[in-house]
């Protein structure tokens, strides 16, 4: 080693990603107990679940960075959050979460399944990674979502279209499509020319849909990036839901684009759930919460409302298994140690302890 040798090239393939394949090696070597399913964290919402039988779905993998430069200091014009705030200034949006996975070394992925067309969702790498490493996934997402996959050169065979109300078989877990609630894709366009005002907004169905995960060992609610809907509880009236994940954040003065504390709680109370999981408030600087303030609203409202549930609050790269997990409240990485003194240490004489 000489600091002559030394480039930021060699220095960014030393330290990225951050986990190297440490939770890759995880993933592929955990065997999910019969009656369970499991699931890893990837940061804002994306998702790894493995069924005891050995199916494994992605879901919302997000591989790129928020802003790296002030730049002029301005919003690029058109952007969403312009549209509905009339905003100017730049959205300091800086991603705050290290890259717990490396997605060149996925492998055994039955589908690459995506909630909606923003890009901290719908990430280039990651469909590369899955399209070269396991050649028979399927993509599976709305119109719009598929679209952007054949722009990029995903073959069409690969792609699944779906809509509310359509299911797709993959291998042991069924994928079943649900209405989205996120207003904030409803002003999104791609044309920073084009006026939204006074016309009538997007299909939702075709840019963003939530979605249900039914596996053997229970069944996985993802609502992307929808806010809070009265919808909710119809999806709790007509299906099974044990685990469900929000998008939860802080919004800054004058936004509305993640569920509120208030809004993670009436979520799950409306959709029946056993266990809420809040998610996305990890990753923007301009929108991170404390999901501690979750606790602290179910424990004091959960007696006089009768709370069914519980949240679980996780940590990005964790594991969480249903039910085996199910009362689980703060999630904690391993700590390791388990196996000390099951050799002699080494210390000049005892009392160094």
């Amino acid at each position: 080693m000489s600091i002559e040798n030394i480039t930021k090239e060699g220095w960014m393939n030393s330290v990225f990603p951050e986990w190297g394949t440490w939770l890759n090696e995880e993933i592929e070597e955990t065997e999910v107990p019969e009656g369970n399913v499991s699931m890893w964290w990837l940061g804002c919402t994306g998702i790894w679940i493995k069924s005891h039988e050995g199916t494994n779905i992605l879901c919302d993998l997000w591989t790129g960075t928020g802003k790296r430069s002030h730049g002029a200091g301005n919003m690029k014009k058109g952007h969403q959050m312009m549209r509905m705030s009339g905003c100017q200034e730049l959205q300091p949006n800086l991603r705050v979460q290290p890259f717990v996975i490396d997605p060149f070394e996925i492998k055994d992925v039955d589908a690459l399944v995506v909630t909606h067309i923003h890009s901290d969702h719908l990430d280039i790498n990651t469909a590369a990674c899955v399209h070269h490493n396991c050649p028979k996934a399927k993509f599976i997402g709305p119109q719009e979502v598929v679209n952007t996959w054949l722009e990029w050169g995903v073959p069409k065979e690969k792609t699944i279209v779906v809509k509310p109300g359509d299911s797709v078989k993959v291998n042991s877990i069924t994928v079943k499509a649900l209405e989205a609630f996120d207003r904030t894709a409803l002003v999104t366009c791609n044309d920073p020319e084009e006026i939204l005002k006074g016309k009538m907004p997007q299909d939702m169905d075709e840019i963003a849909v939530n979605y249900l995960f039914e596996t053997s060992g229970g069944n996985i609610y993802h609502a992307g990036d929808s806010h809070y809907s009265n919808k909710f509880a119809q999806h709790g009236n007509d299906y099974k839901i044990d685990v469900a994940l929000g998008a939860y954040g802080e919004n800054p003065r004058g936004i509305t684009d993640k569920l509120t504390s208030i809004d993670i709680l009436r979520m799950a109370e409306s959709l029946n759930t056993e266990v809420v999981i809040p998610v996305h408030h990890d990753i923007w600087a301009n929108f991170m919460a404390d999901p501690n303030e979750i606790v602290m609203l179910w424990q004091f409202k959960k007696e006089r409302l009768n709370y069914k549930f519980n949240p679980m609050i996780w940590q990005v790269g964790g594991k969480f298994t249903y039910p085996q997990d199910k009362g689980v409240i703060h999630y904690h990485h391993y700590r390791g140690f388990r196996d000390v003194f099951s050799t002699d240490n080494d210390t000049p004489f005892p009392s160094f302890l």
